[in-house]
């Protein structure tokens, strides 16, 4: 398992992620999030929809190498394509895996 990974599911259990579009949306729009992870297999809808809001909003996204089991088995739930991290520390750490 990827070290960010191990980041993403310590992010989730201290409660600084939101997953479910409507959740992930309201927080880029309201800027409380702070970075967008989603999945390489999200649906071209729901990828364009994110990224289009974390573009306006100026809100970092990556799309990772992993698909939606396994970002969903990091955090502990199951089928999740994306997760928005809330908090700017685990944000910042998360990003830094990805250069």
């Amino acid at each position: 398992m990827k070290n960010y990974l191990n980041l993403l599911g310590l992010a989730f259990r201290a409660g600084k992620c939101s997953t479910g579009e409507d959740a992930i949306l309201r927080d880029v729009r309201s800027q409380k999030a702070k970075l967008v992870i989603l999945a390489k297999d999200t649906g071209e809808q729901t990828k364009k929809k994110l990224t289009d809001k974390c573009t306006y909003y100026k809100v970092p996204y990556i799309i990772v190498d992993e698909d939606r089991e396994t970002i969903a088995h990091a955090i502990g739930k199951s089928q999740r394509v994306a997760i928005a991290i809330l908090d700017a520390g685990f944000a910042k750490k998360i990003k830094s895996f990805f250069g």
